[in-house]
């Protein structure tokens, strides 16, 4: 009966783990909600991809958007490693890279972010519902440590609605 318990146990504390991680927690969204793209004031196109000098990058490596905007982003792995494109504040994503460093082989299958494989496109579309400093973020282990992330400011004045 004990191991029938601790199994029990095992199982909920996992997927109660994993919902409130990855099954969009209002905390984890702070930086707004998934948009529709026929909403989308813009397109945004980052190159994800390795330097020569061994660096991981964003190419561009900050984006400035208004409230409210609607964001198309067009992803592009250029590199030969997988990357991931993952908005959020500083701090969420920090406790989510350290989840990552423990689950070596975890990948995002969030409304914030994209997992590409090399030579690899893919399309997010976000609501910037909130102003602040937030992030976009490689979250795989060593690529934040190589220089994979960007700035991310969402400004006050509000984005036109038509």
């Amino acid at each position: 009966m004990n191991s029938k318990l601790a199994i029990l146990a095992i199982f909920f504390t996992t997927s109660a783990f994993a919902a409130g991680e990855h099954a969009g927690s209002h905390d984890e969204f702070a930086v707004g909600t998934p948009g529709n793209a026929s909403d989308a004031a813009r397109t945004v196109e980052v190159e994800l991809t390795e330097t020569e000098d061994g660096q991981m990058v964003f190419k561009p490596d900050s984006v400035d958007v208004k409230r409210g905007e609607t964001i198309r982003f067009m992803l592009h792995n250029t590199g030969e490693l997988e990357h991931e494109f993952v908005l959020g504040k500083h701090e969420k994503l920090m406790d989510h890279k350290k989840e990552m460093m423990s689950q070596m082989d975890m990948k995002h299958d969030d409304p914030n972010a994209a997992f590409l494989d090399p030579g690899a496109k893919a399309e997010l579309v976000w609501t910037f519902t909130n102003s602040g400093d937030f992030q976009f973020a490689c979250l795989i282990p060593g690529h934040f440590e190589s220089g994979m992330v960007g700035a991310l400011v969402v400004t006050e004045d509000t984005a036109e609605t038509n």
